[in-house]
């Protein structure tokens, strides 16, 4: 079928089709084999013409292994054949304890496709496609092959989805029935089934960098402003005598300020009243009673403006003021690890913190504060508030564990469901709950012992370059692409908008699923980002059927077409129905 080889180049390696000899029906994709002595290279047809094909070349079998990359090449008196069974087993994989069944090959009839589970699952991944190429379906088809392995048991796993449109309950609803021993918990915003979770993000569990996502903060004068008030918050929830006694001391040193300011009586009362209306205790109120010698005055009646256009009670209010001024205190007080408090609490601590010397008087960092403030008592306000609001305290490790736990089993699969929830909302509830796992992972003493994986659905939406790098320093997910492997936090990515995800991030990734993609942008994208990649991967993915994809990566050992099995149960991803919904 072949004849002599009349072209080799860095890659590719054109041979002449001997008619005399019958052809195979498809030569397209289909892999060969050049024999040089004791040197057996692979290749692949991409291009077939009337007399001629063109190979390229993939690399080199060494035995029972195959060894990726082209260094050597095919001599002109190199024979050529197409691969056998046994080369063939060694691409496409074989099923054992430690592999796991991915799809069928869609070039050679009833051959599966398999891969070693660590190089899938130790590595990022990618799946990347077009809507309605079967993204959500081939995700489902692989983790349900995870669990109907017979051969290799799943109970430690840890599968976080962070399902944008609730798609993958009805896809895992049923893990039990393969194992009563697998559990799979549904977490949403809004419980609909019994069986559904409440999604709960406790808000005294949030580091300041997450109360800074949570607050949409921009700048760093609003950081400074988020660690003062995260400070006193923790302080605050102690609620003993010298937690008392720097509310006190915070309060008389506002008004302090206020009462030696060059503003005139009135306005020095506004402001004092202001001060009060925001943080009150029982000693600073309006209605707090301040004795004197002989005689007692309530704290409102104090700030009477005379004739002079004093306050006819400034001895009073100086002495009584100086009582409660301790500037000790603060830096005495001990700050608690573990401290309970609600998103009410935090607007009480942020309430004192802008009553604190050196953010009174500033113009700018007021503005900035306004801004926290107001998007804070919106969020305290909304529906929204439930999701962080805790009613008693669980360290991150409980936490961590009562989000695997379901009816006193561990969970594999926790779906966490978005649907409901705006993008932005969405975007810091994931971040959150990514950099808790990781933060969890990062402090086990046997590192990477308890592995996560988080795949996130629509990950063009949260996994993008924005401010977190400027105001933080760092992006959550940029920093897991690059350590959490060695940690054992694995992303997994699910898009069909590449272009517009952290380049940092995709430069991290190890495997790749890619579905059908049709956008110059997004192919053009890939091409630039994975350098490995060929120019035929990336032809093949403009013509690839529904359900069909190249995978390529460190789970592969050369890029492969896959068609995937349907899952079943099916996610919810089809599309709508026109027909019977318009039909009377």
């Amino acid at each position: 079928m072949f004849g002599k080889i009349l072209n080799i180049t860095d890659s590719t390696v054109e041979v002449e089709i001997n008619k005399q000899v019958q052809v195979v029906p498809n030569l397209m994709n289909l892999h060969v084999v050049f024999i040089d002595e004791n040197t057996k290279i692979l290749g692949e047809i991409r291009t077939v013409l009337e007399s001629t094909i063109q190979v390229d070349l993939k690399g080199q079998f060494i035995g029972e292994k195959f060894i990726a990359g082209t260094i050597i090449k095919p001599s002109l008196s190199s024979t050529l054949r197409v691969i056998n069974e046994e080369e063939l087993n060694i691409l496409l994989g074989s099923d054992n304890a430690f592999s796991i069944y991915i799809g069928k090959s869609p070039i050679y009839p009833n051959k599966n496709i398999y891969c070693n589970i660590n190089d899938l699952f130790s590595n990022h991944l990618s799946i990347f496609g077009n809507s309605g190429s079967g993204k959500s379906c081939s995700v489902s088809r692989i983790i349900q092959n995870v669990f109907l392995n017979k051969n290799f048991l799943t109970y430690n796993a840890n599968l976080f989805f962070f399902d944008a449109y609730g798609e993958y309950k009805n896809a895992f609803k049923s893990l039990s029935e393969i194992n009563p021993n697998y559990q799979y918990k549904f977490l949403t915003t809004n419980p609909v089934d019994t069986t559904d979770g409440k999604l709960i993000i406790p808000i005294y569990l949030l580091s300041i960098d997450d109360i800074a996502l949570l607050l949409q903060a921009t700048d760093h004068q609003q950081i400074t402003i988020i660690e003062r008030m995260y400070k006193l918050v923790r302080i605050f929830s102690r609620n003993d005598d010298n937690a008392k006694k720097l509310k006190n001391h915070l309060i008389a040193k506002a008004i302090m300020n206020v009462l030696f300011s060059n503003q005139s009586a009135t306005a020095k009362k506004s402001d004092i009243f202001s001060i009060i209306a925001s943080c009150s205790t029982e000693e600073f109120n309006l209605k707090a009673e301040l004795q004197g010698i002989g005689y007692t005055r309530i704290f409102s009646e104090c700030f009477g403006i005379d004739r002079n256009g004093e306050f006819g009670e400034s001895v009073l209010l100086n002495e009584y003021l100086n009582k409660y001024i301790d500037d000790s205190l603060e830096n005495s007080i001990k700050i608690p690890d573990q401290a309970y408090f609600t998103l009410n609490d935090l607007s009480n601590a942020l309430n004192f913190t802008l009553i604190g010397e050196g953010f009174q008087e500033n113009s700018t960092i007021q503005d900035a504060a306004i801004i926290l403030k107001v998007r804070l008592n919106s969020l305290i306000n909304s529906s929204n508030s439930e999701f962080f609001n805790a009613t008693e305290y669980n360290n991150l490790e409980t936490y961590i564990s009562n989000l695997i736990m379901n009816n006193n089993k561990r969970s594999q699969i926790i779906n966490v469901n978005l649907e409901g929830v705006d993008d932005n909302l969405a975007k810091v509830i994931v971040k959150i709950l990514s950099k808790m796992l990781f933060d969890f992972a990062k402090s086990r003493t046997d590192r990477a012992s308890i592995p996560f994986h988080l795949f996130i659905e629509e990950a063009h939406r949260y996994v993008v370059k924005d401010n977190d790098v400027f105001l933080l320093g760092y992006n959550i997910f940029e920093r897991i692409a690059k350590e959490g492997r060695k940690y054992g936090v694995i992303l997994d990515l699910v898009s069909q908008r590449p272009v517009e995800i952290s380049d940092t991030v995709v430069s991290q990734m190890s495997n790749f699923l890619i579905l059908k993609m049709t956008h110059p942008k997004d192919l053009e994208y890939i091409e630039k980002m994975l350098p490995n990649i060929s120019g035929d991967v990336i032809d093949k993915l403009n013509s690839l059927q529904p359900g069909t994809l190249v995978a390529f990566g460190n789970a592969f050992k050369i890029p492969l077409l896959i068609k995937m099995d349907m899952p079943d149960p099916t996610p919810y991803s089809s599309n709508c129905d026109i027909i019977n919904r318009w039909r009377g």
